[in-house]
């Protein structure tokens, strides 16, 4: 009785692991190679232990489970709860930069390294200077805003 426990446990753990790296931790090949290394060392003892014919079963068996396991885990929606559905629709200062305009002078919250943040009128807006670093409490001016990006320089 204790054969047929060693069998289902390894087979199932081999199948469970595959599976958990199919779904859970894909391309990090060690869970997927150990539920694999453990499938096999299962159907292996099924022959060694209830011959050739058992064995056969077993293999088919566990065929059977895993190709079964992942067609009903994919298709019944299981794992749907563990994936994200939603998007984010919001932009970096989306209807924030229409109080501004090019000449606008300012200040830098923090570096550029082009981009960083800036105040200006108040408001702290996501800013982008033209490749250049700019230290945080720099002077800066707007040269240019296109759609919701925000061009700066420092002030001379």
């Amino acid at each position: 009785m204790s054969d047929w426990f060693t069998v289902a446990s390894l087979i199932a753990l081999g199948i469970a692991l595959i599976i958990v790296e199919v779904l859970f931790v894909p391309g990090t090949t060690v869970v997927g190679i150990l539920g694999f290394v453990s499938a096999v060392v299962g159907v292996y003892l099924g022959f060694e232990y209830f011959g050739e014919e058992i064995g056969w079963w077993i293999f088919g068996g566990t065929t059977v489970a895993f190709a079964a396991s992942l067609y009903f885990g994919f298709k019944g929606g299981t794992w749907d709860k563990f994936s994200l559905k939603d998007t984010s629709e919001g932009r970096v200062n989306d209807g924030y930069w229409s109080s501004l305009k090019v000449g606008d002078k300012g200040v830098a919250l923090s570096t550029l390294r082009p981009i960083g943040k800036a105040e200006f009128n108040d408001k702290e807006y996501e800013v982008r200077s033209y490749g250049n670093y700019i230290d945080s409490t720099t002077k800066i001016e707007i040269v240019k805003i296109d759609g919701n990006r925000i061009y700066v320089e420092p002030l001379k």
